[in-house]
């Protein structure tokens, strides 16, 4: 489990936007690692400056299997990871920390093939950026594109989880009400959907 959290803060916790990164940040071309193969979903950083505003910890939290199988190096991603950062931050929507798992049960190689606690649909991610950022998961939200991004915050104890929706392989194809149900549709929708105020309230 790797993570590049910002200082903690010494106030009370605060809730977190977990943020999945392939097919929901970025589009998912299959293991990206290099910025020509980068890109944006529409509207991420409008809708994350909007989460940040509203008083949420923008955290990344991804599987990146792609270093456990030899596509790229830790150098790659760390590369990748701070132009992404400068991107959000330049945006109003500076990241709180990223988190990643290189692991994988049965396709890594070396060290990197294993059963862990932080890929997802296992929480460790996130319950790790918790420790480290001081984070309310109670009063969080996670966006995610697969199953196991749910499976992962229902795991760690986050409540809100939407769903963007994906090409449908292996992946739910229908959502409940309130959930995205685009391919890659702008993360401003979905947080325009939300009642932000309320996600902030603990509940009773």
């Amino acid at each position: 489990m790797h993570g590049d959290p910002a200082t903690r803060s010494p106030h009370a916790l605060r809730p977190a936007a977990f943020l999945d990164r392939d097919g929901v940040i970025n589009l998912d071309h299959g293991y990206v690692a290099q910025r020509a193969a980068f890109e944006w979903v529409p509207g991420v950083r409008a809708a994350a400056a909007q989460l940040h505003a509203a008083g949420f910890a923008l955290v990344v939290v991804t599987n990146q299997s792609g270093i456990g199988r030899g596509l790229y190096d830790e150098a790659a991603f760390a590369s990748l990871t701070d132009w992404m950062r400068g991107e959000f931050a330049a945006a109003g929507a500076p990241l709180a920390g990223v988190y990643f798992c290189p692991h994988h049960p049965t396709e890594a190689v070396g060290a990197w093939r294993r059963e862990c606690t932080c890929r997802k649909p296992a929480p460790g991610l996130l319950l790790q950026a918790a420790r480290d950022l001081g984070l309310d998961l109670a009063r969080s939200l996670l966006f995610g594109d697969r199953g196991s991004d749910l499976q992962a915050a229902q795991a760690a104890g986050v409540p809100r989880r939407v769903l963007l929706a994906t090409d449908g392989a292996g992946e739910p194809a229908a959502v409940s009400a309130g959930l995205a149900t685009h391919r890659f549709r702008s993360l401003a929708d979905a947080v325009a959907s939300m009642d932000l105020r309320a996600a902030l309230v603990p509940s009773v």
